[in-house]
């Protein structure tokens, strides 16, 4: 992991050494700046960023002229860290939008810096905070509740009468209770337990063992990443032979190495991009996604399998879209605010995970065609029927 972190980090460098020197002859650059976790409990999400932007770099590394740079920080899984990264980000390298991060704690980190500092954020993962406190920030996660309603309707079609939740003990696992909570009475069904392991745990015995002893039909979980498989491992280690629901954080290849067999049949929400080959062609966001698909490949020399490169390719497909439209030159106050401006007025701009409309004192821009069911099997994710 050590070795492929320093391959990361010098790439994005490169990257943005190469942006700076072509550009000479050309008009002021465009700054993206990238806060993710490549180390601690959060990297397996966080790699994938990367890699997802390195993809949209060779998709598209202009607009209207100007080259594009982007510069990468890693913020150690601490939301203090990707706190500080921001504002590095955004007073030293002049950054003119921030993105990131792996986890909802470090993304609120950074949303609070550019409130503060005036300067747009496009997030990757689901931010909770109040848009009319903030107006600076949109992200292109799909919002917990519209990924969780459909979890429970699947719920609701196989069976489900009880479910028991055990998830993060943070602001991750608070979005999928509170969430499901919300959505299970309509569809009749009782949710048990609220049951929570931190991100760095080696166990879940403990809580388990309480899950059981309510006898739920089904468990969901509210995790991410590989800290995420542990509710899965621990529950069929012992025995238990209901539903095991999950959600669009797990929706990583790390989470499927370490779940194995004990992820067998499970169901989970996710973006379309995941079964972009398992879209009928007329599904509106499979043109971009064999796209990126294409390109990613390209530049890893391997295939996709995660979610959350897409999240910051579409990040990256939002960005491009609104500097396109923005007037001014880069790096300033002013065209920070038009770039902002222009973030909140897209319309239907077409993505991998889903169609993207922003407003003002919006956060999310997606609808239902930002979300598939999909099931675990044999390793492998399949188009759920």
């Amino acid at each position: 992991m050590r070795a492929m972190i320093q391959t990361l980090k010098r790439a994005a460098l490169v990257s943005a050494l190469g942006a700076s020197l072509s550009s000479a002859a050309l008009a002021a650059d465009l700054k993206v700046g990238l806060s993710v976790s490549l180390s601690g409990p959060n990297s397996s999400l966080g790699v994938p960023y990367v890699k997802g932007m390195q993809a949209a770099a060779a998709y598209k590394s202009e607009v209207n002229g100007r080259k594009i740079q982007f510069i990468v920080l890693d913020d150690g899984s601490d939301p203090t860290t990707a706190g500080r990264n921001a504002r590095k980000l955004v007073e030293e390298e002049k950054v003119d939008v921030l993105m990131g991060t792996s986890g909802v704690p470090a993304a609120i980190a950074m949303a609070q810096v550019a409130r503060d500092a005036k300067v747009p954020m496009i997030g990757l993962t689901p931010i909770q905070l109040d848009p009319a406190e903030n107006p600076w920030v949109v992200t292109v996660a799909q919002p917990t509740q519209l990924m969780i309603d459909a979890v429970v309707e699947r719920m609701k079609k196989d069976g489900v009468k009880t479910v028991g939740y055990i998830g993060f003990s943070d602001a991750w696992g608070d979005l999928v209770y509170n969430a499901l909570v919300k959505a299970a009475p309509d569809a009749g069904i009782k949710v048990l337990s609220n049951e929570r392991y931190a991100r760095a745990d080696a166990s879940v015995t403990g809580q388990v063992l309480k899950l059981l002893a309510m006898r739920p039909d089904a468990v969901m979980t509210g995790g991410a990443g590989t800290p995420g498989a542990l509710p899965f491992l621990a529950m069929t280690e012992r025995g238990f032979k209901g539903g095991m629901y999950g959600q669009h954080g797990l929706i990583n290849p790390d989470f499927v190495r370490v779940v194995g067999a004990a992820g067998q049949d499970a169901l989970m929400p996710t973006g379309p991009v995941i079964v972009a080959e398992q879209l009928p062609n007329e599904h509106p966001t499979k043109k971009i996604s064999m796209s990126f698909r294409s390109v990613f490949q390209k530049v890893h020399n391997a295939p996709t399998s995660d979610a959350f490169s897409a999240y910051s390719f579409d990040g990256w497909l939002v960005f491009l879209d609104a500097a396109a439209r923005a007037k001014g030159e880069p790096g300033t106050p002013e065209f920070r605010v038009a770039l902002r401006d222009a973030i909140t007025s897209t319309k239907e701009l077409v993505g991998t995970h889903g169609v993207y409309n922003f407003k003002p004192g919006q956060l999310y821009g997606v609808d239902e065609r930002a979300r598939v069911i999909v099931k675990l099997d044999k390793g492998q994710w399949k188009l759920a029927q």
